[in-house]
């Protein structure tokens, strides 16, 4: 596996980060990935079982950081300032969980949240509106859920959304196929990327639907949505992944951005923040820090 490449948009500039020093299973084996404050925790297994390690933008090294209440692979979560949120997943025995845990970087601890409705696996986590979501899913090994849940932190209570993401991919290609959903949220607004139309759609949070404002500047249906990064970072939505930028060879990765104040016009281009030369032609792993 190559090591992980960061892209500074400020200086323009790429930095190679120390390789991660574990055991050839971590480092071989699928692996999940989470911003929060200023640390980039990586999850993955190892000989003796699941592990995370840490990226500190401040030391610039590597650290072992403490396992979940509940150890997890397949979760959704998201970061707010320094704390994030972990929910559902797989456990060591391929059991779906509906538990959540809470991480607080600044002092490197995992605090058990209230469980979900629903177990999921394979979902997508986001803030917005100062509240916690988690989207898509899996209830079971062939079940797709279309529902979401909405975690207030103040109650520390969830409510079930119902027909949150239910026309994404329907009747495309098989549900157990498709990556988690790719959603970002910018400004509060919260987007996706159809994996199977190559659009990106606009939720609406009153009459609970979506509609499509922009073509992706990749494909996304080639592998079901894997391998293609969709991301906010400030007022911009991120589009990384392989190609989409003409006259450049395989192994190349693009950063795309968009400003959806800008208007949502198919005339309004993407824009090329970066291209990444010998990167391989599929992202693994991403996350964005400091915005």
């Amino acid at each position: 596996m190559m090591p992980w490449e960061a892209f500074d948009p400020m200086r323009q500039k790429w930095m190679r980060l120390p390789r991660i020093p574990c055991d050839d299973c971590f480092t071989c084996a699928d692996k999940e990935s989470l911003a929060v404050g200023s640390e980039l925790l990586v999850f993955g297994r190892e000989l003796s079982g699941f592990s995370i390690w840490v990226y500190s933008l401040v030391t610039h090294n590597w650290s072992k950081c403490p396992l979940m209440n509940l150890p997890r692979c397949l979760f959704g979560s998201s970061s707010l300032g320094e704390i994030a949120i972990v929910v559902g997943g797989s456990d060591k025995n391929g059991n779906v969980l509906q538990s959540a845990e809470l991480y607080n970087s600044e002092v490197g601890t995992w605090q058990t949240l209230p469980d979900m409705n629903f177990p999921r696996k394979l979902c997508l986590g986001f803030f917005m509106d100062g509240k916690f979501y988690v989207i898509g899913g899996m209830s079971s090994h062939i079940d797709w859920l279309t529902c979401s849940e909405e975690y207030n932190i103040e109650t520390r209570s969830w409510r079930r959304i119902e027909n949150m993401y239910p026309g994404h991919d329907a009747g495309t290609f098989h549900p157990t196929m498709r990556s988690p959903p790719l959603v970002a949220v910018v400004n509060n607004q919260l987007y996706s990327a159809d994996q199977a139309t190559n659009e990106v759609k606009k939720y609406d949070k009153v009459n609970n639907s979506w509609s499509v404002v922009k073509r992706l500047p990749v494909r996304a249906d080639s592998s079901y949505g894997w391998g293609l990064a969709f991301k906010a970072c400030g007022n911009s939505l991120l589009v990384i992944g392989a190609g989409g930028h003409g006259g450049h060879d395989d192994g190349v990765i693009v950063l795309h951005s968009w400003n959806p104040e800008e208007g949502n016009r198919d005339g309004q281009e993407w824009n090329v923040l970066a291209v990444k030369a010998r990167a391989g032609a599929f992202v693994y792993n991403y996350a964005v820090m400091g915005c």
